[in-house]
């Protein structure tokens, strides 16, 4: 059974009692803690970044002692613009082995629903390149919740939800379901991206996109589909080569029937062995919650889905990391009066769990956990209200 050392490093905030006056006041400069869905990412150096906004600018924050304390933020954009930044639909940040940073976000346009995929590069985390639209249908319409991937050659791909093909289909007074998968290349850096090329059609519209890398360093990206009457459930899909997506597969058949978006977007992640650790949220009436599964590299089969975390308590957004034979899931629960996160861990590629445990509470306000690494060492990043931006360091 797995009983977590977890260590809490608060950082970038003043007393809890005051931190939701100093965040609600407009005339105070822009800080960390107040940002509402910030993304991090640990440096080969071992140093932490972390992606965020305000009013209208995206930041970033270096930390070199794991977020006890931060350098002074650098602004992105500096011209400033709507960003989105809640939930599944937050800024992203990577870095690759050679320093070079790489920032995505959606800006919402002024219609309802629609938006497009921004882009800024920075060789010194100082100095940042002017923002580019990558979508290349530059009318008002649907390119959203981006995905951001950058692999060990350099390339950078982002993925994201669109609805170019529908607008185009309503105006032909066609049906169309949901949303398209789309994705583009950069093969410089970030530089420039090459023509946008769709996945897939009927996507569901306003979940979470994620994009990891198999052994070959081809991209996988994963996200909620829509099969059939409206059943949303999931499918990923390998690259046969850098810029060519094979045919995408379901991952989950759980049968939710619901036409909506419920904005609960999945997870996964490719351990040593090129094994995909997968997980999502389906509230079908015979299987909800949340759930585990894993997709062997020997022949692509599928484990059994495992349900974990208390529906009841409204178990949601699960995060999953995983490194060498090592897997861990990390989501959030609420009981009416305070807020939690909780952790599973495997030591034997997900085919047996620790006991659920509860790492963190508030009675505020809080951001899904995620999860990150730092070569050997696993941790858990928390944005709440009340404390800000939280870095939990987890055992194995």
């Amino acid at each position: 059974m797995l009983s977590p050392a977890i260590s809490l490093a608060a950082m970038d905030h003043n007393a809890k009692n005051k931190s939701a006056d100093v965040c609600a006041d407009p005339s105070q400069p822009a800080q960390l803690k107040c940002a509402p869905a910030p993304s991090s990412v640990f440096d080969h150096k071992g140093r932490l970044w972390v992606a965020w906004s305000h009013a209208g600018h995206v930041y970033v924050s270096r930390s070199d002692d794991k977020g006890k304390t931060f350098h002074s933020s650098v602004v992105v954009n500096k011209v400033p613009e709507g960003i989105s930044a809640r939930g599944e639909n937050r800024p992203k940040i990577a870095v690759n082995d050679a320093g070079r940073m790489y920032i995505s976000w959606t800006m919402p346009l002024e219609k309802r629903f629609t938006g497009h995929i921004r882009f800024s590069y920075s060789d010194d985390g100082k100095n940042f390149s002017e923002p580019v639209t990558v979508n290349d249908h530059l009318e008002i319409s649907g390119h959203r919740f981006d995905a951001l991937g950058v692999n060990k050659k350099g390339d950078v791909y982002l993925a994201w939800l669109d609805k170019r093909d529908r607008d185009q289909a309503m105006s032909n007074k066609e049906k169309y379901q949901g949303a398209a998968v789309y994705y583009a290349l950069s093969e410089d850096g970030g530089k420039s991206f090459k023509p946008n090329k769709k996945i897939i059609d009927h996507s569901c519209e306003c979940c979470r996109v994620i994009i990891d890398f198999d052994k070959n360093d081809l991209p996988v990206i994963l996200w909620r589909n829509i099969y059939g009457n409206d059943i949303r459930d999931h499918a990923l899909v390998n690259f046969l080569s850098k810029d060519q997506p094979g045919e995408p597969v379901r991952v989950s058949y759980d049968e939710w029937r619901i036409d909506a978006c419920p904005h609960h977007g999945p997870d996964m992640s490719i351990d040593d062995a090129d094994n995909y650790h997968l997980t999502w949220f389906n509230n079908a009436p015979e299987r909800h919650g949340l759930f585990y599964a894993r997709r062997n590299q020997k022949d692509n089969s599928l484990t059994a889905a495992v349900n974990f975390g208390n529906y009841k308590a409204g178990a949601s957004h699960p995060n999953v990391i995983s490194d060498e034979n090592h897997v861990w899931l990390v989501w959030k629960e609420f009981d009416g009066k305070q807020e939690s996160i909780w952790l599973q861990h495997s030591t034997d590629q997900g085919d047996s769990w620790s006991r659920a445990e509860q790492i963190a509470v508030t009675t505020s306000a809080a951001d899904y956990p995620l999860l990150m690494k730092d070569k050997d060492d696993i941790y858990i990043q928390w944005q709440t209200q009340s404390d800000g931006f939280r870095l939990l360091s987890v055992a194995r």
